[in-house]
């Protein structure tokens, strides 16, 4: 009961932050880049709701293994919302930075998209099972951390150069949250209790979030030039 009345708790609040401050974003932003910045935050909060409201529902009825169909349609969907995720911030880091020639590196970021969801849409990742086989976790998440580490990169380059105050941590928070999602795939058939580190994960997204509220919430500030 304890467990239930924490996580159900905590991901209300995360849900109704991502949702809130993605909508408000959307429809009040006055910029193309908040405008991104909101879309991201919103795409997160549905996103995740899929998986997490089921979990909910699952801690305070029968448990996870008889709710494991809608779970794992829940993580499915998950799983290609935060692809999109990872590409709607590399637009918005071409935005920020006003980044003009990087066509081999938008197709790159596209390719691994696309790859990565369609290693998702196959049937060896058995979604409706409790227990799901490792191997295929492992080589769908593959092309999403080349996503990660190419958006850790870009931002660390970027940001620096630019002095910009407001996304400075933005590699450390992607890094964060691979740091704290990676172990998950790899180890929480074995060892159930890693899945707590998806609390950390979480909390690294509602960083990025903050980040990009801050856009919304302040005037932009004065980058140095390129």
């Amino acid at each position: 009961m304890t467990q239930a009345i924490a996580e159900t708790v905590f991901d209300v609040i995360y849900l109704c932050f991502a949702l809130t401050a993605g909508l408000t974003m959307l429809a009040k932003g006055t910029s193309p880049l908040v405008r991104k910045a909101g879309l991201m935050a919103a795409l997160l909060g549905a996103g995740d709701s899929f998986h997490l409201v089921p979990r909910c529902y699952a801690l305070w009825t029968t448990g996870p293994e008889a709710n494991a169909a809608a779970l794992g349609i829940g993580k499915f969907i998950t799983s290609i919302t935060m692809t999109i995720f990872y590409l709607i911030l590399y637009y918005i880091w071409r935005d920020r930075y006003q980044i003009k020639d990087s066509a081999r590196l938008t197709v790159t970021m596209w390719v691994l998209a696309i790859l990565r969801i369609a290693l998702c849409l196959l049937p060896q990742n058995q979604w409706t099972v409790y227990r799901q086989p490792l191997l295929p976790g492992i080589l769908r998440n593959i092309p999403f951390a080349i996503m990660g580490i190419l958006v850790i990169i870009i931002f660390a380059r970027e940001s620096a150069k630019a002095g910009d105050r407001t996304f400075r941590f933005m590699p450390l928070a992607v890094t964060l949250s691979f740091g704290f999602y990676l172990p998950v795939v790899l180890f929480s058939g074995t060892f159930p209790a890693v899945g707590a580190l998806m609390i950390p994960k979480t909390l690294a997204y509602v960083w990025i979030v903050i980040m990009g509220w801050k856009l919304y919430r302040q005037p932009q500030e004065q980058l140095k030039p390129a």
